[in-house]
């Protein structure tokens, strides 16, 4: 996730720095053509290109919208999974019959807890595509780590170990029947979020609507030289460039943004979200929290 706000130009434009250095090499040509060796029967209206400049801003728009939908609903979606992972923390540890406080419901009510900010992590190395067990043996036991290993979704298989833990608490006595009703539906939520990620994830952008977007502006920027060449001389080069940066730009933000499970700088902060719900789950256990070192990564910009 791009974090701070001055965006370097380095970065902004090394996304197309290549499409950008064609169009350069292509305008020059046509201007050297038009110029150095007197083809002056290739210009054309400039009415041409704008017709299809506003066809292309149109798809370009519905395109960035639909991007900017899906990112930020699995930024929502990742806000209720906060909030619910703190709602399910304090239910443990606030519901369980204080008359049965002992050594084995501590331990049972800090083994779910950890669980729990083990599930946020797995959930969002699972949807990047990434070992969904990687760095969670700090949180898991072993006989959980090699019980998680039978399966292929690792986040439903933890909640699958929440529900049991659930009907173990209430075989014990430590809690009643409303109260794990209130719990299991804390657990339900977290299934749908799990669920709604994972649409999201497998929900490709219709590969045909960015084919046709993709050729379109490409067209758009080939007609672009010969419509400004009477008007602008030499100085069409520049303006080609930056017309062309703009829209490429454009069509760069909207595929940087359309899936936002990629593991890319643009990316839902889902390590970063998923450290801040442990260090919430651990401080409600009374523990100190300690950052992991492969965690303390310093992430420079902000995705706009």
């Amino acid at each position: 996730m791009l974090l701070k706000k001055n965006i370097p130009l380095k970065y902004v434009f090394g996304k197309i720095r290549y499409e950008i250095l064609l169009v350069a090499i292509y305008t020059m040509a046509i201007n050297t053509l038009y110029y150095r060796f007197d083809f002056t029967n290739i210009s054309i209206p400039i009415a041409v290109p704008m017709v299809l400049g506003t066809v292309l801003s149109l798809l370009l728009a519905f395109r960035s919208n639909q991007a900017y939908d899906r990112w930020w609903e699995a930024r929502t979606i990742w806000g209720a999974i906060v909030n619910d992972s703190r709602s399910l923390t304090r239910q443990v540890l606030s519901l369980m019959d204080a008359t049965y406080q002992s050594e084995e419901l501590a331990h049972f009510q800090e083994r779910f807890v950890k669980r729990q900010a083990a599930w946020c992590f797995s959930l969002g190395q699972a949807l990047r595509k990434t070992d969904p067990l990687k760095g969670l043996d700090r949180l898991l036991t072993r006989r959980e780590l090699n019980h998680l290993m039978k399966y292929d979704n690792v986040p439903a298989a933890l909640l699958l170990l929440h529900g049991k833990d659930l009907k173990l608490a209430l075989d014990n006595g430590w809690i009643n029947q409303y109260q794990q009703m209130c719990m299991d539906e804390t657990l339900s939520r977290l299934t749908d979020s799990m669920g709604r990620c994972e649409r999201i994830k497998n929900t490709v952008f219709p590969a045909t609507y960015s084919l046709y977007t993709h050729f379109t502006l490409i067209f758009f920027i080939l007609l672009l030289p010969f419509a400004l060449i009477d008007v602008m001389g030499f100085m069409e080069i520049p303006l080609v460039i930056a017309i062309a940066s703009s829209f490429l730009l454009i069509e760069k933000m909207g595929i940087n943004l359309q899936d936002p499970f990629e593991n890319k700088p643009t990316d839902t902060p889902v390590t970063t979200i998923a450290r801040n719900i442990e260090k919430d789950l651990r401080q409600m256990l009374q523990e100190q929290y300690e950052p992991q070192e492969d965690m303390l990564v310093t992430q420079k910009y902000y995705v706009l």
